[in-house]
Parts: C-alpha cells; sequence; structure tokens
C-alpha cells in the first residue's frame, strides 16, 4: 500500500482529493507530539491549579455553569459522546468518513485542542485499518461544530457504535479487536475536542468542490462538442474580448475553449457562413463558466483554509498556559463556500441543458429536428432533453442558499448557527445531476457530430467523441434511452474524460 505524508496546518487540495480517492496510508509529517504534549500539559496545569475550564470541569452549552467533579472529568467526556450522537439519516459514505477522520487528526495534531497523542493515533489507525465509522448523515446545523456526526464518528474510538468494513457493518468492538486496536478511554477534554468542529462540513465541501472542478472540465469539453456539432463560431473565444472586460477565469475559460477547438475540419468548413451571432449557450460559455470557475477557485480557498484550521472549542495555548474560549467551530465560511459552489454546480447545468434545447432544435442546430432521422416515427432525443430540464431544475431549487437559515439550539444559547452540514451535503445530490445533464449533452453533441460527417472536429474533440462511441452507438433509431445515459454519466465521470480537459483549471487536479 502506497503512503501518504500529511502536514498539519498545510494539507493541499490534491491531497484530499487523495485521501478521498484511494485507499493510500496516512501518515503525519514527524514532531507533530511535540505541540500536543504542550497543549496537553497547559490543561493538567490549569486544573491542577483548581481553574474552571469549560467542558473539561464544567457541563456543555447551557449547562456550562455547572461544575463537574475531579472524579467524574472521564464520565463527563464519556456522556458527551454518547449523548451527542443523535443524528438521523443515510449513513455518510465511506471516503467522507475517511477524509472527516484525517482531517479531525490533522486538526488536533496542530496542537491546540488538550488532547493525548494517542487520540490521534488512534483516528489514524481506523483510517489505516479500512474502518468507517457509521456516521449519520443529518442531525448537524453547523455550530456548535458538527456535533452529532462528529460524536458518532468518536463513538467507534472508544469501541462503541457501528463501522463499516469492507462494506459490512460491524460492531465496532468486534472491528477494532480484528484490527488489533485497543478502544481508548477518553481524557480530560478528549470527547470535547472531538466533537467540536467542522471537519465533517468541511469534508462534505470538499467532496462538492472536487466534483464541482470535474463537472466545469467536462462542460468544457462537452460545450465545445456541441459548439461544433451546432456549426457555431469561433469569434466568441477570441482572446481579445475577454482581457477587454479581465475577469482572469473568464479569460482562462476562453483559452481552454480554443485549446479543445484548434485545428478542426468542421470550424473550417463555415468559416464564411452567413450566421451573424450564436444563441447565449454558445457564444456565452467563457463569461458563465468563467463566473463558475470565479466560484469554484474562491471557495478552493476558502476550503482549503479550514482544513488546516483548528475549530474545536476552548483552544489550549501551551506555550502561554492559557485556555481561551471562542467560535472557531462557526461553520459560516463553509456554509458560504458551500452555498456559492451550489450556484456553481447549478448554472453549469443549466447552461448545459439549454444547449441540449438548442441542438434538438433544427432552425437553430441546423441538425434534423430532435437530433434523429424520420423524425415522426423516432422521437429522437425529445424527452433526454426533458430529463435534462428536469434535472437542471430540480438543482436550481437546491441552490437556495442554506446560510441565510438559522434555528437557536441548546435553549437559546447557540443562537445563531451556519447550517454549512446542509450546505455542504446537498451538493452531492446537485453534482450527480449536472452530471446528468452534461451525459446527455455528451450523446447529443456527438449525435450531431456524426451528422456532419465525412467533416472531422479536433483531435481532443475526436477522442473525446470516440470515448463515447466505445460505448454507445449512434442513434440511428428509437431504442431504449436510459442505457446510453447510464453509459455517458460513466463517460462523463471517468477520468479518461478529464485527462482531455485543459490543465490549469483544477486547483485539485494540479
Amino acid at each position: 500500500m502506497s503512503s501518504l505524508t500529511l502536514t498539519p496546518g498545510a494539507i493541499t487540495l490534491p491531497q484530499v482529493r487523495a485521501v478521498l480517492r484511494d485507499d493510500s496510508r496516512i501518515e503525519l509529517a514527524a514532531g507533530w507530539q511535540h505541540a500536543v504534549l504542550r497543549s496537553l500539559a497547559a490543561v493538567e496545569a490549569r486544573l491542577a491549579a483548581g481553574a474552571v475550564l469549560y467542558g473539561i470541569n464544567t457541563g456543555f452549552g447551557k449547562l456550562a455553569k455547572t461544575l463537574i467533579p475531579p472524579g467524574e472529568l472521564a464520565q463527563l467526556q464519556l456522556y458527551i459522546v454518547r449523548s451527542h450522537a443523535a443524528g438521523v439519516g443515510t449513513p455518510l459514505p465511506d471516503a467522507v468518513v475517511r477524509l472527516v477522520m484525517v482531517l479531525k487528526a490533522a486538526s488536533l495534531a496542530r496542537g491546540l485542542s488538550g488532547i493525548r497523542p494517542v487520540v490521534v493515533e488512534r483516528l489514524l489507525a481506523l483510517v489505516n485499518a479500512g474502518i468507517h465509522p457509521v456516521v449519520p448523515s443529518k442531525g448537524s446545523v453547523g455550530a456548535s461544530g458538527d456535533l452529532a456526526p462528529l460524536a458518532h464518528l468518536s463513538l467507534a474510538l472508544i469501541g462503541e457504535g457501528s463501522v463499516r468494513v469492507g462494506g459490512r457493518v460491524l460492531p465496532a468492538a468486534e472491528a477494532l479487536a480484528a484490527a488489533g486496536i485497543e478502544p481508548i478511554v477518553l481524557g480530560p477534554k478528549e470527547g470535547l475536542a472531538l466533537l467540536n468542529g467542522t471537519q465533517v462540513s468541511t469534508a462534505l465541501a470538499l467532496e462538492g468542490l472536487l466534483q464541482a472542478e470535474d463537472l466545469l472540465l467536462a462542460s468544457i469539453l462537452t460545450g465545445a462538442l456541441t459548439v461544433e456539432a451546432a456549426l457555431g463560431s469561433r469569434v466568441p473565444f477570441d482572446e481579445r474580448i475577454h482581457l477587454a472586460r479581465g475577469h482572469a477565469a473568464q479569460t482562462d475559460i476562453a483559452a481552454a475553449f480554443r485549446r479543445v477547438l484548434a485545428d478542426s475540419e468542421i470550424a473550417h468548413s463555415h468559416e464564411h457562413c452567413d450566421r451573424v451571432q450564436d444563441p447565449y449557450s454558445l457564444r456565452c460559455q467563457p463569461q458563465v463558466a468563467g463566473a463558475c470557475l470565479q466560484q469554484i477557485r474562491d471557495a478552493g480557498r476558502v476550503l482549503a483554509t479550514e482544513a488546516n484550521g483548528v475549530s474545536d472549542n476552548p483552544l489550549v495555548f501551551g506555550d502561554e498556559g492559557e485556555v481561551l474560549s471562542g467560535g472557531n467551530f462557526h461553520a459560516e465560511p463553509v456554509a458560504f463556500a458551500a452555498d456559492n459552489l451550489a450556484l456553481a454546480i447549478a448554472e453549469i447545468g443549466a447552461l448545459a441543458e439549454r444547449r441540449i434545447a438548442m441542438l434538438i432544435d433544427s432552425s437553430l442546430s441546423q441538425l434534423p429536428p430532435f437530433l434523429v432521422e424520420r423524425g415522426g416515427l423516432n422521437s429522437g432525443f425529445m424527452i433526454a432533453q426533458v430529463t435534462a430540464a428536469a434535472l437542471a431544475s430540480e438543482n436550481k431549487s437546491l441552490a437556495h442558499p442554506a446560510s441565510v437559515d438559522s434555528l437557536p439550539t441548546s435553549a437559546n444559547q447557540e443562537d445563531h448557527v451556519s447550517m454549512a452540514t446542509f450546505a455542504a451535503r446537498r451538493l452531492g445530490p446537485m453534482a450527480e445531476n449536472t452530471r446528468g445533464v452534461l451525459a446527455i449533452e455528451l450523446l447529443a453533441s456527438a449525435q450531431g457530430i456524426d451528422f456532419r460527417r465525412p467533416l472531422r472536429s479536433s483531435a481532443t474533440l475526436e477522442r473525446l467523441h470516440a470515448l463515447l462511441r466505445e460505448r454507445v452507438g449512434f442513434y440511428d433509431h428509437d431504442r431504449l434511452f436510459a442505457p446510453d445515459i447510464e453509459a455517458a454519466i460513466e463517460v462523463i465521470a471517468s477520468e479518461a474524460l478529464l485527462a482531455l480537459a485543459p490543465d490549469g483549471l483544477a486547483a485539485g487536479r494540479e
């Protein structure tokens, strides 16, 4: 098994992609224990001096004024994990849970949480043993951290709750015993440090970010193939137009289209046609996709920062011997980033749906109606476009910002929350919808290219066309359509397709 060494506080987006997409052994860069031990010593010294420390020798939330006797401090940490494991819903995917554990371990390893090194070591042991706690997807409002889901995750560390190993659900105690991992007995602050933090919402948002990057790359390819199928103009991609406006992301997208469309026989065939302007869904691709890219880049910077941050409470500054209560658990930055990613994912799909509608309209595309011969007997792509419209419309509802909502919790002690976990969690279904729209566009544009034969497109787009035709044949008459869409979805999600996209547009792939 290959290994991936992460430096707490300096994890990159490509490393995040590696944690999510493969099963490499995870290690932390040497030396992290020193800061952890300093913060642990600070907690022990403050307790020995009789200090009142939130969540360490007091109750939680509204019960923070309740002092806990020294003999019950370990019990306090055990009880918070058990009581806060109150989530519901479909469990999170194993890959996301794996990332949550890695982010939590890296955050604790920054040495600001007042825990023992063994907590970090046990988290990584679970990761490397392929033991994934069963974490219900619903129950967090994104402040005070992702309490319920992180409690379910933490149960596994103490040998309680359920886990998945190789796809099988097992009692945690059984899985840990089989892997030779000892459950831990939580010390002061450790239960709270595990539960308090934004790692679940951040992991879900990072997964959404990486999917958004991939969808944008795929949309450049399918959008370019549609330009070819519809005999679209190259003028809208001229660099001078985009430099005049000045948005770097828009300029980058236009350059990507120029690279993908270069050296095409189809383009040369209509250089002197009488069409003045194309529909916006073709002509404004750099402007719309550029705006999406800007949102993706901005969200990437925010989420990379959050992934490397320390978001539990209170924080322990070992060098100064201070324990400070704050609010880093409030996931508003994650919620905003996720909401902006939702806009990008929705718009990528919305514009692709409009391109599909343009292709099936013979008055605009100069292709056979509904992209099929003998229309009337054959309905062709008529209902495939309806499916694309349904998916794009559903995303419009899902794109409503989650961060504008807030419901007070904990008897109004926690009176403003971020809703970041839902904001991030809904990115997965949105990405699935947009992937379906792009798959239908790939089918439609490839069909259009076949009607332009014997003319050839650019080298990149001919490879894209061939990639689809390996799985789905030309639509010469009506047949069961759903299998074609499913196959095209797999092509859209494939590394073979994404390898055709220009470089420099996806920070998570650099």
